[in-house]
């Protein structure tokens, strides 16, 4: 595969830890070896739901969702993780933001913001962070991490991290969790379903 922006890349070589393996954030210590760069895929295997064909998103019932409306979804993991939730913010139709129709994307930054309020409505959260990979899933889902108060250890770029290694949290209060949150979004409108 020839790709111009990878030509610099040593293929198969290891090379040097970054400076962020010994950020205070970082999750791990001691000693890391970074993988060999495999060689580039040509061409890339589908994603998930490619198309809007068997969308696993799309195929959902509305009640394995926290909340839900007309035009958006917000889903959660299924079962608790490191931190307080883990939120996804889907539009309802099968879009990717690309292709997302301008009245859709119109409100997505409002959405963005309601689930962030929603999340931080639970007390105890300093600061809520988005991410968007959508490697292994076509269809749009943006992901929401809370970062609990005085945990500034997992500040910034490796809450995701952090969510995979800290001890889940217990059951019960996940579960209360998300009831408020679905509380809080239905406020608004929508329907909560946990």
């Amino acid at each position: 595969m020839t790709n111009p922006h990878l030509e610099h890349v040593p293929f198969g070589e290891t090379g040097i830890m970054p400076d962020f393996a010994s950020w205070h954030t970082f999750p791990f210590e001691g000693d890391l070896r970074l993988k060999p760069f495999t060689p580039p895929v040509a061409p890339e295997p589908p994603r998930h739901g490619a198309g809007g064909v068997d969308c696993g998103t799309c195929a959902r019932p509305d009640a394995s969702f926290v909340w839900t409306d007309e035009h958006w979804r917000v889903g959660t993991t299924k079962a608790p993780t490191g931190l307080p939730a883990v939120l996804f913010l889907y539009p309802r139709a099968h879009h990717d933001l690309v292709d997302m129709p301008p009245e859709l994307a119109a409100g997505y930054g409002p959405m963005i913001q309601r689930v962030e309020r929603a999340y931080l409505a639970l007390g105890g959260i300093a600061r809520v962070q988005q991410a968007r990979w959508g490697d292994g899933s076509e269809h749009l889902h943006l992901w929401f991490f809370g970062r609990p108060e005085g945990m500034v250890q997992l500040r910034g770029t490796f809450l995701s991290l952090w969510d995979d290694v800290l001890p889940p949290v217990p059951e019960d209060r996940w579960r209360a969790g998300l009831s408020a949150i679905a509380a809080h979004l239905a406020e608004g409108g929508g329907t909560a379903h946990v």
